[in-house]
């Protein structure tokens, strides 16, 4: 029976997700922990890989990280103190501050990535077939904020290429 006025169909997607989302989350973060990594710095360490030798600027990597300022600031901290980042005043306005990978921290990453891609396709991909995989990336394009609010159930817009969609820090 669905419960706080969720259909059985509503109910069971959501609890199928949250336990899910849950599930994979533990999974991940703990095979990440094996090369000292959380699943945050993993985010913050992958953001700053894809964006190359140019790196990022703190404002923009907290907001990407869907973090407040002052905790990336203590997690970027972190990741200064053990050598993976370097910050450094920006160069356009000396206001703000640029974040790049120190050496150590593309190694980290590399080794990082490799770890967490297998990671994904032992514990998620390897489960589901290519048509599973497009009807998830069309739910997440149709959940993004950004993506059009004014595409609703009923449309008939066509998803995003799997290529086009926000970086997912994977």
């Amino acid at each position: 029976m669905a419960s706080d006025g969720l259909t059985d169909l509503e109910q069971a997607a959501w609890a199928g997700f949250l336990v899910t989302h849950d599930r994979l989350w533990r999974a991940l973060a703990e095979r990440l922990a094996s090369l000292n990594v959380s699943m945050a710095e993993y985010s913050v360490l992958s953001l700053l890989h894809e964006a190359g030798p140019a790196g990022l600027r703190m404002s923009i990597l907290a907001q990407r990280h869907l973090m407040s300022s002052g905790g990336f600031t203590r997690l970027a901290d972190r990741l200064q103190r053990r050598g993976l980042i370097e910050r450094r005043r920006s160069t356009i306005d000396g206001r703000g501050f640029d974040v790049t990978l120190t050496p150590s921290g593309r190694a980290l990453i590399r080794r990082a990535r490799r770890r967490h891609h297998s990671d994904l396709r032992e514990l998620f991909f390897s489960r589901l077939d290519d048509d599973h995989l497009r009807n998830l990336a069309e739910v997440w394009e149709r959940l993004d904020p950004e993506a059009g609010a004014e595409d609703g159930p009923g449309d008939d817009a066509e998803p995003a290429p799997a290529g086009k969609a926000a970086s997912s820090r994977a």
